[in-house]
């Protein structure tokens, strides 16, 4: 259901980054409402890890924001729990998180005109705590896979009329 044909694989020329972007027809603040509420991740997740989102004490569909915590409940192979931190954030426009790993998983959307975005997903481990370790375990190549998976997910979530 999911074509790669949409995907534009990006060559970062960085050992340890993984990028692709996508064309959405939708407003970049739609986009990034989307991106911004954990609850809905499970509903663009292409990896097939993300469960749901670890209900806040505040509220269940609370929106994040620079510096925030937030848990989802995974599965890869066994379920486990992953707190998260919102670590890059413009509204809008950017948003990334990162996990005790300390690599990041970041958004950047680029508005074209008023309903078309470019989206780009990076899967960013220059800042992780072993980058080597994520060699190891195929993790950069398992993460541009997830990516290629994700963004026509995301594209069909937010142009559809019900997102």
């Amino acid at each position: 259901m999911y074509s790669s044909d949409l995907v534009t694989v990006i060559n970062t020329g960085e050992r340890y980054v993984r990028s692709a972007s996508i064309m959405v027809q939708a407003p970049a603040t739609a986009i990034f409402e989307l991106l911004a509420q954990p609850n809905r991740h499970r509903d663009f997740d292409g990896s097939g890890s993300v469960k749901d989102a670890v209900p806040a004490k505040e509220s269940l569909g609370s929106r994040l924001a620079l510096h925030d915590h937030f848990t989802m409940n995974m599965k890869f192979g066994v379920p486990y729990r992953m707190q998260n931190q919102v670590v890059e954030f413009e509204e809008g426009r950017l948003i990334a998180w990162r996990h005790m790993g300390k690599h990041r998983w970041r958004y950047e959307l680029k508005p074209l005109d008023a309903e078309t975005t470019l989206v780009t997903e990076t899967f960013d481990a220059r800042t992780a705590v072993f980058p080597a370790a994520l060699t190891l375990m195929n993790a950069y190549n398992n993460n541009l896979r997830s990516i290629i998976a994700t963004l026509p997910r995301l594209k069909m979530l937010a142009e559809s009329t019900d997102a």
